[in-house]
């Protein structure tokens, strides 16, 4: 019989967009693995497909006591199924799971931070806080897991790892998927969205919240298209119910009436590679990230990029080479981006070219899965060799 893994995030959506590629290569591997995260729309249809995923509320708030029922919950659902392993992701998940499972005495913990909460850009106080949380649950952490190569030298540098328990994984996309030989160059996309075949597109697939930069964003698609006849602006995705939407509705209607047909927002859509293909610019201008994976999945798809310039993105994005890098919360410099990339069509489709290089050869998902596998197995021989 393999092992027993538990996969625990907070929702569904994690789950399905960011989890199914390790659960998959672990089943693969001859372990059996279940999923935990709170219900929700997408559990149906994972499970349908063979999944096994047992939804226990996990809030994403700061609410004490809401945490407190979910470690009391977990601890006693750990204890009755005793997994050999539980792999935690998402920083407020990952911290409740993380007490249950010392609670509870599972054998082994890993966490995978997919970006620290705590950033640069916070109060020291605040940042201080979240660090501090870190710590704690780093007490209860057998391995950690970074998606960037930056979150791995400040775990070890903050006290929350030891150097030996700590690796950067990266990330990656299925580079069969996000082929541009296979989807094309977007064109009947384009003209099922309204886009003119000449237009020039820049896009952003992301959730519409504010520390995405969503309001950035649209402030700059203002200024830029109001300068560039040809610009069009293609919004893709949503706000999660658990989700803060702060003034973007507010400011979407403000973008609305200004660009017109030439903003175009989609919501939540499945045809990601195809939507990316009808871009030709993918702009991500979060205010904080891991290592995310939508802009592997644009340099996979061969386009150039704008993002700020944090951890995680600066790792993927080599600017002037595959795209440029700006900084956060800058309208201004975003607009000036747009145009730049905008005026030199030629240096868009050299960047998209150099992007898709860097992406096969560092962000294939096959190899991110593989790593992770080998080295809990590592761990595991040298726990067992050590007893």
């Amino acid at each position: 019989m393999g092992l027993r893994v538990c996969q625990l995030c907070a929702v569904d959506f994690t789950l399905k967009h960011f989890l199914l590629p390790l659960i998959d290569g672990m089943q693969d591997h001859g372990w059996r693995v279940t999923s935990v995260c709170s219900d929700g729309p997408e559990i149906p249809g994972m499970r349908e497909r063979g999944y096994a995923i047992d939804t226990i509320p996990i809030s994403r708030s700061l609410n004490v006591f809401k945490h407190a029922v979910s470690v009391v919950r977990l601890a006693a659902y750990f204890r009755r199924e005793r997994f050999d392993i539980l792999h935690v992701h998402t920083p407020v998940a990952a911290l409740v799971a993380r007490v249950a499972a010392f609670i509870a005495r599972v054998p082994v913990v890993i966490y995978t931070a997919h970006g620290f909460y705590f950033h640069d850009e916070m109060p020291a106080w605040k940042r201080r806080l979240f660090v501090w949380l870190e710590r704690l649950a780093g007490l209860f952490t057998n391995l950690l897991f970074t998606q960037s190569a930056e979150d791995a030298e400040t775990a070890v540098q903050e006290g929350i790892s030891p150097a030996a328990c700590t690796l950067a994984i990266g990330n990656g996309v299925d580079a069969r998927r996000f082929n541009p030989a296979v989807i094309g160059d977007g064109a009947v996309l384009r003209k099922a969205l309204g886009i003119a075949s000449d237009a020039f597109v820049i896009g952003i697939i992301a959730r519409q919240v504010v520390e995405k930069g969503i309001m950035e964003f649209l402030e700059a698609a203002i200024e830029a298209a109001g300068n560039h006849s040809e610009m069009v602006i293609l919004m893709v995705g949503e706000r999660l119910a658990s989700d803060h939407a702060g003034d973007v509705e507010a400011e979407l209607e403000r973008a609305g009436a200004a660009l017109g047909k030439r903003l175009v927002v989609t919501g939540a859509r499945k045809d990601i590679p195809e939507l990316l293909a009808a871009m030709d610019v993918f702009c991500l201008p979060s205010w904080r990230e891991g290592m995310p994976r939508t802009i592997i999945e644009a340099m996979m798809m061969g386009k150039a990029v704008i993002a700020t310039d944090i951890r995680g993105s600066r790792e993927e994005v080599v600017p002037g080479e595959t795209g440029l890098l700006v900084p956060t919360r800058s309208p201004k410099a975003l607009a000036e981006a747009f145009l730049t990339l905008a005026g030199d069509r030629a240096k868009v489709a050299s960047m998209g070219a150099k992007g898709r290089e860097r992406a096969l050869a560092f962000y294939d998902e096959a190899q991110v899965v593989a790593l992770q596998i080998r080295r809990i197995e590592q761990f595991l021989t040298k726990e067992n060799s050590s007893v």
